[in-house]
């Protein structure tokens, strides 16, 4: 068998458990003297903690109840900002904070006992969008309700409009968005004397649950010990908010003296967990007589929730990538994200990223109509090349050729052919027909110094028998991690990808190779496997170009090795995070995206009747997953644009169920045509760069660029429904 399988599609790695059922998910795991637990609620957005009855119809005496008095160590989630409790002990902040834990053997009871607990509240002053929590009509959090400001600058934008030929403004609005993986969130948590709190569950991050129980436990780092089970599915969702479900699994075990099994069905799951940021955008422009960029003003805001957990770096990614792929001498980015009385927004695929790229992709198109200029020319006017700079001052070294991915994907999709066509039939038609596109970027691997601070460690142990196990923490959660970086493994080792193992994560067995986030997967640990299987080669002292019956024979000889490669930072990146200059990024993935819709004028509904997505992003390990990625995130991204609206009243989701959380079904999926451009990174896996996260950047701006042309009106929020459309088109 070749030894060869970068670049081919092997089968993947967690495939038989899956198909066959014999994968473990948390609900599966059952351990003797389990109990089960469940969380009560705050039943309003905020108010001071009366008092709490416990009203007759259960025998109490056989429950164990947790409230913030039990908490041995720090009652607060430890991530960027400490200021989300596990428990609320005198007031709660949003509908659905955690109040009080229950645990019983009896999973059913459970449910009978939270609903005879009364909790008595003195109602607080609350806000719920962003220009109240702006204005201050109460104050939530700190002095002024933001969470986090940037700056970003560079030349003078103030100076540039005296200079302008044009100057265009528009505002843009996305919504919230859930997750919704397929697995709801769950831990297992079991504590004893002798090895402390151990969890096992559904996460992305096993290290920052492992930080958090530290802190909430007051114990050391071996007494905490979490396992991750398998996953189905994140998307950002089971990135920082396992931390709490698994403290509260971990208080009631510590308190009851049984395992306790804590699983949220699917309303809870939605009501309560975090979703992507709601987000405005405001842009003023300069545009020179040539039709150049000359200034870019923007303001970005989002609203962050009653808690800051990830904020701060949505706000950052969303603040950087606002820009896009443009090149101009002076610009502005000023961002906030704000406090409100809703759960937490948190994590979501691109974060940050896809509302900002949605109201810079809408405004370039605005800006084009308002020259009388073809949008692909005026966008290839005003690409980034190599050796400009970014926003962030950071210079492109890469090969770049934005104006030849552009004219590549418009060229696939038949755009100027269909654009001609469907101005005519649109004339008599009821169903109207359009086309639009999108060109963007996505910065992979962690934001500015991230990288440099987390250090992270990939290890490799070779058995006598020749075979190789990677350890290390990130997390398979459908997206194929295990399979790539055996790939990764197997191709510089030169032995079959048969040959190579991957360790659960587990933070008693795999070091801390940081979080399983922001496209740095296969770019930062990939190319750390790679490093280290470097050096598994000189320690067996294998020639250059050795073959696997070689290292069978090393192995037999030297094994058992194990060997180790942590992250340092090439010399030509460099962030600074007081300046918040520099090499944002330690290389971009591109990408042009075309849609094709259908919007019938009768009743508004739009469908998506053709998609091309066209992404440089680096060499392509597994073309098999690389495309299921594009493909995955581009129905996302459908959904972001045109279902996907959460509804909110007083803080809470009213449409929390699958049956009124409007989702695109295998129906709704059009044909997606993916398209690689492979320009290898040198720093990255085998060449490779991010891709996770950017095909969640391009749909919706894309479909609403496609829905303009198709209508003659321009809409410029998303999710963009049918009465929404209706209302516009009949008027």
């Amino acid at each position: 068998m070749s030894d060869r399988v970068i670049g081919t599609a092997v089968l993947r790695k967690e495939v038989a458990g899956k198909v066959t059922g014999q994968a473990d998910y948390v609900d599966d795991l059952q351990v003797p003297g389990m109990w089960h637990g469940i969380t009560v609620r705050s039943t309003i957005p905020r108010g001071r903690i009366r008092d709490i009855t416990f009203q007759q119809g259960v025998p109490w005496d056989e429950f164990t109840v947790v409230t913030a008095k039990d908490i041995p160590g720090k009652n607060v989630v430890s991530l960027i900002v400490e200021d989300q409790p596990y428990l609320a002990s005198q007031t709660v902040n949003h509908l659905h904070e955690p109040v009080l834990l229950l645990a019983h053997p009896n999973k059913y009871l459970l449910e009978k006992a939270r609903s005879l607990i009364q909790i008595n509240y003195e109602p607080l002053p609350t806000v719920f969008d962003i220009d109240s929590a702006l204005r201050g009509e109460c104050i939530i959090w700190g002095k002024d309700n933001v969470f986090k400001h940037y700056l970003m600058e560079k030349g003078d934008v103030d100076a540039a409009w005296a200079n302008a030929a044009h100057i265009v403004e528009g505002q843009y609005a996305t919504g919230a968005q859930e997750q919704l993986y397929i697995e709801p969130n769950g831990m297992l948590a079991t504590v004893n004397p002798q090895d402390g709190v151990t969890v096992r569950g559904s996460m992305q991050c096993p290290y920052y649950i492992h930080k958090s129980l530290m802190a909430l436990f007051g114990l050391p780092e071996n007494k905490i010990r979490v396992i991750q089970q398998e996953t189905g599915g994140a998307f950002g969702g089971k990135e920082e908010y396992p931390s709490m479900i698994a403290g509260h699994a971990a208080l009631l075990a510590w308190k009851s003296g049984h395992p306790v099994k804590l699983i949220y069905d699917r309303e809870e799951d939605m009501a309560a967990t975090t979703k992507r940021h709601p987000s405005r955008t405001h842009h003023k422009t300069a545009i020179a007589e040539d039709r150049t960029l000359l200034a870019m003003d923007i303001e970005f805001i989002i609203d962050g929730g009653a808690y800051a957990t990830l904020s701060a770096v949505v706000l950052s990614r969303g603040t950087i990538h606002a820009p896009g792929p443009y090149r101009c001498p002076n610009v502005r980015v000023r961002s906030t994200a704000v406090a409100t009385n809703s759960p937490p927004h948190g994590a979501f695929r691109g974060f940050g990223a896809p509302q900002s790229i949605f109201a810079l992709e809408r405004h370039m198109d605005k800006i084009a109509r308002s020259l009388n200029i073809a949008p692909e020319e005026f966008r290839e006017r005003n690409f980034l090349q190599t050796g400009d700079t970014t926003a962030t001052g950071q210079t492109i070294r890469q090969p770049l050729n934005l104006a030849g991915l552009q004219k590549r994907a418009l060229t696939h999709a038949g755009y100027f052919e269909k654009k001609r066509r469907f101005c005519q039939s649109n004339k008599t038609a009821t169903i109207k027909k359009g086309i639009g596109f999108a060109t963007f970027f996505h910065g992979a691997g962690f934001t500015g110094s991230g990288e440099r601070y987390l250090q992270s460690v990939a290890n490799l142990r070779a058995t006598p028998d020749g075979r190789v196990e990677i350890l290390c923490s990130m997390t398979e959660m459908g997206q194929g991690t295990n399979t790539v970086l055996t790939q990764v493994a197997a191709e510089t080792l030169h032995i079959p990808y048969e040959w190579v193992t991957i360790q659960r994560p587990d933070t008693s067995l795999v070091p801390n190779s940081g979080p399983t986030v922001a496209s740095r997967t296969t770019m930062i640990i990939g190319k750390l496997v790679e490093n280290a299987s470097k050096t598994l080669q000189e320690r067996l002292a294998l020639p250059r170009g050795s073959n696997s019956e070689q290292f069978a024979a090393a192995c037999a000889c030297h094994a058992p090795i194990e060997v180790s490669a942590q992250y340092q930072e090439p010399e030509s990146i460099f962030w600074d995070d007081q300046k918040y200059r520099g090499d944002a990024y330690g290389a971009y993935s591109w990408a042009v995206y075309v849609a094709e819709v259908s919007i019938d004028t009768l009743t508004g509904e739009t469908s998506v009747d053709h998609f091309a997505a066209l992404q440089e992003v680096g060499r392509v390990l597994h073309p098999v997953l690389a495309a299921g990625q594009i493909e995955g995130g581009v129905l996302q991204g459908i959904g972001f644009a045109l279902y996907e609206k959460v509804l909110f009243r007083d803080g809470a989701m009213l449409n929390n169920q699958m049956t009124n959380y409007i989702v695109p079904t295998s129906m709704d999926v059009p044909g997606i045509d993916v398209l690689f451009e492979e320009v290898p990174y040198e720093h990255g896996a085998m060449g490779a760069k991010g891709i996770g996260e950017l095909p969640m950047d391009g749909p919706a701006p894309a479909i609403l660029n496609a829905i303009e042309n198709a209508l003659g009106v321009a809409f410029d929020h998303v999710p963009l429904l049918p009465e929404e459309i209706l209302a516009r088109c009949v008027a």
